[in-house]
């Protein structure tokens, strides 16, 4: 008796490619929706900078305390450096004062579009090394990386942002 075998994936298989496949445009089309208004891409940046901003200020109150809490550290550090990767997406062509939106964004970030990429780049690794730093018990060490991150900050707002 001879057992024919096919090259044909399983009915699984091919239910799980087809799955995989739809994450996958679904991800592609939600993260480059041109069809976003300047309205909500103008919110959504601004929310974004907001709990970054909150964040900060908490880290600077835990450092500020006698006995500062690990935990809440910890929390702040996780959200800075989750939002940093972000930082350039936010900020797509049409997003700017053009769009006749209220926004703090000066139409240089346009223009100098490599300048403020490369604050936003540098920004990504100080904030996973803050986070790093804010895992142990080192004071004096998330103080300086926080005057790090801070830095960049400062530099971004003085050249890209109206105040």
């Amino acid at each position: 008796m001879r057992i024919m075998t096919s090259n044909r994936p399983s009915p699984r298989t091919t239910l799980w490619l087809l799955a995989s496949f739809g994450v996958l445009v679904a991800g592609a089309v939600s993260a480059s929706d041109p069809a976003e208004s300047p309205q909500t891409v103008i919110e959504t940046r601004r929310q974004g900078f907001k709990k970054m901003g909150a964040a900060m200020k908490a880290l600077a109150e835990q450092l500020k305390s006698a006995t500062p809490d690990s935990a809440k550290m910890a929390a702040a550090t996780q959200a800075i450096a989750a939002g940093s990767p972000e930082i350039p997406h936010w900020f797509p062509a049409g997003s700017g004062p053009e769009a006749g939106v209220e926004t703090d964004a000066l139409p240089h970030i346009w223009e100098d579009r490599a300048k403020f990429d490369s604050l936003a780049n540098r920004l990504i690794p100080e904030t996973k090394t803050l986070v790093s730093a804010a895992s142990g018990t080192d004071v004096a060490a998330i103080r300086t990386q926080m005057k790090a991150v801070a830095d960049i900050c400062s530099t971004c707002h003085k050249s890209f942002r109206a105040d």
